[in-house]
């Protein structure tokens, strides 16, 4: 049997339906096909109902040429396509495209699928750019560059330069981000307090019902919020974002925005290199000198309140429930001499409702014989600091420090102090650098995992596992290598 494969992502003036595909399909084919039809789906790759239920079609030897109404109706990727080409030639199954005119019954055809499908992939790819060039300008103009209206704002338009641009109003949300500011900036609060107090008032989270400490920093972080004034200006200049304008745009009444990627590995928000600024158009309502206090409390995360966080376990970070993701957290039994594993969803959040019954110090035991086997495989010189990435750190620093000495002479009494601060905390870190550098140890010894510390246990182990996840008395563990 034959087979006709139609495919639309959307509606639009200058694009065929999927029905005119079929008929045009149908004057090669015959009336005797079988339709598969796949309407709302973009060909960037193959996970379509209609596609998969077609290539099921062709493996079982139900198919002995499908047509197209054209090449990118079946696949946008160079990729997909080879692949799928592989699987139509293992099942002698032909291919045709009605209004390209050609066939991979010949030659000819195959050479011109190849032609027509590099074409389409560039199309994509240029399309892709298109987009994120749009973006980018979008942003450096100030107007909100795309993507639903974070927690506090609603989508709006506003004129400027003559023309509708996009723009954030802040609503209803903005009153509970002022609170959590508020809150948060108080000496003794923690961030799972303020979840906790949202979740009691029945305030629900941006993008579920429950708050979590994630959330909370994601929101204290962001610069949307803030009146970005110039000691806003020097916060982000000392920590090397690239500043889209000057400090005269810096009113007092704006916010600002992000946009750029981060080295992989590095904290999203204490490594700003990489990263763009710009002057918003939309207006902050968090006050500067609030803005940045939650900034210097999140930077030094006073917000973990617990005396014995970490203190029970190597493991302490790792461990995950398996059922709904949140933390393993441990809870130690003085009179019992017991450490139990509780899913933090069930007892912070009530939206759990597994038991971990996975003895602790054996599971310690099982991950500690693993690491050091996998240890005694590596070579010695691979656990060893590595000098050139040190060196490169120190140079960052360096880098830093003279930026910011720079700047001084120009900055306010506010920014001035603030940045005497920063420039003290980077001296500091280069100095541990240089003293780790001098007391590297030797390349001849081999690294031995049940000697080391708590803490080194800690940096070891987060280097081998991804996550433990534990869910009743299962344990999976999930390696990085």
């Amino acid at each position: 049997m034959n087979a006709i494969y139609a495919r639309q992502s959307v509606d639009k003036k200058d694009s065929l339906s999927i029905e005119g595909q079929i008929d045009l399909c149908q004057k090669y084919a015959g009336e005797e096909v079988h339709v598969f039809r796949d309407k709302g789906y973009s060909g960037k790759n193959t996970k379509r109902p209609a596609f998969m239920e077609l290539m099921e079609s062709v493996k079982k030897g139900e198919i002995q040429k499908i047509y197209v109404y054209r090449l990118d109706r079946f696949s946008r990727s160079i990729a997909d396509f080879s692949k799928l080409w592989e699987i139509l030639q293992q099942y002698g199954v032909e291919f045709q495209s009605v209004t390209e005119q050609f066939d991979t019954s010949s030659p000819m055809g195959r050479a011109m699928l190849n032609i027509v499908l590099v074409f389409a992939q560039l199309e994509r790819e240029t399309i892709a750019e298109r987009v994120k060039d749009n973006y980018v300008h979008r942003f450096r103009l100030g107007a909100w560059p795309g993507g639903p209206a974070p927690y506090g704002f609603d989508l709006t338009k506003i004129m400027a330069d003559g023309r509708q641009v996009s723009s954030l109003a802040a609503n209803e949300q903005a009153k509970v981000v002022q609170a959590v500011f508020e809150e948060y900036a108080k000496p003794d609060t923690s961030l799972r307090g303020i979840a906790r107090t949202l979740k009691e008032k029945g305030i629900h989270g941006p993008k579920r019902e429950v708050w979590d400490n994630v959330t909370l920093s994601r929101i204290l972080h962001s610069p949307l919020y803030v009146k970005a004034d110039e000691d806003i200006y020097w916060y982000y200049f000392a920590g090397g974002l690239q500043m889209q304008q000057d400090i005269e745009s810096f009113d007092g009444v704006h916010a600002c925005n992000i946009i750029g990627r981060r080295a992989r590995g590095r904290n999203k928000y204490n490594s700003m290199e990489g990263q763009m600024l710009t002057v918003a158009n939309h207006e902050g309502f968090i006050d500067s000198d609030l803005w940045i206090r939650v900034q210097n409390k999140l930077n030094k995360n006073p917000q973990i309140a617990r005396a014995n966080a970490g203190k029970y376990s190597w493991l302490t970070g790792l461990m995950k429930c398996e059922k709904c993701g949140y933390a393993i957290k441990i809870n130690y039994i003085k009179a019992e001499d017991k450490h139990n594993l509780i899913c933090s969803g069930r007892s912070n959040f009530a939206i759990c409702d597994t038991t971990v019954q996975v003895d602790l110090r054996e599971l310690e035991n099982y991950v500690a014989d693993r690491i050091a086997k996998m240890l005694e495989e590596t070579p010695s010189e691979a656990n060893l600091p590595d000098t050139k990435e040190r060196a490169s750190q120190i140079l960052e620093i360096e880098q830093k420090i003279n930026r910011l000495v720079d700047v001084l002479a120009e900055s306010s009494e506010v920014s001035v102090s603030y940045i005497n601060k920063k420039i003290d905390v980077l001296h500091k870190e280069r100095q541990k650098l240089i003293k780790q550098s001098e007391n590297k140890p030797p390349k001849t010894e081999q690294l031995d995992f049940y000697s080391l510390d708590f803490e080194e246990k800690k940096l070891v182990a987060a280097q081998f596992i991804d996550k433990i996840l534990l869910s009743d008395e299962n344990v999976n563990i999930v390696w990085r290598i």
